[in-house]
């Protein structure tokens, strides 16, 4: 793959991240947003809380600054404060990923050699747009379990619904239309 096609393919990945998540809160029982599965596991408030930063952290002056901004308090995005409601969270989530396509959008194929830092580690930003992907995935994943599993009977496939595989290969356009 050329590094000309990187940044579009980076791009289309976070937004189908981003639409992935969207679509499994869209289906999560509002009493759920806040639940827990056991004690411990992470709530989806929380999970949307600590990515929200982390999206804010690493994406506002991404070329220009530390991608751990000096007022983040990443302890503090898995607890759930009292000002820490559902449209609260939702915003800061929102303006998250507002963050990440307005500082990836105008980047450049000779960007991906520049040299960013996160947390002082320096890295190229092809290297930081990989690590933030891989982690964004990781958690979209766990959104979509959550949501699952919240939803129940109710819970509609993002994807290919079991034992529909055989059906989507014979028209896969019809699937994707729906996605």
């Amino acid at each position: 793959m050329s590094a000309e096609s990187y940044l579009p393919l980076a791009l289309r990945e976070f937004a189908r991240l981003r639409q992935l998540a969207d679509r499994a809160l869209a289906q999560l029982p509002a009493d759920a947003f806040f639940a827990s599965p056991a004690p411990g596991d992470n709530s989806i408030a929380q999970i949307l809380k600590h990515v929200g930063g982390n999206l804010l952290s690493r994406w506002t002056d991404f070329l220009t600054t530390d991608g751990e901004k000096p007022g983040r308090d990443r302890d503090t995005e898995f607890v759930i404060l009292p000002a820490d409601t559902r449209d609260q969270l939702l915003a800061r989530w929102t303006a998250g990923w507002a963050a990440l396509f307005s500082a990836l959008t105008p980047l450049q194929s000779s960007d991906l050699d520049r040299i960013v830092t996160i947390r002082g580690e320096p890295l190229t930003v092809l290297q930081a747009i990989n690590r933030q992907l891989t982690h964004y995935a990781y958690h979209v994943g766990q959104i979509v379990y959550l949501a699952k599993h919240f939803a129940g009977p109710a819970w509609q496939s993002l994807s290919i619904p079991p034992g529909q595989s055989a059906r989507f290969n014979q028209a896969p356009a019809k699937y994707l239309e729906k996605a």
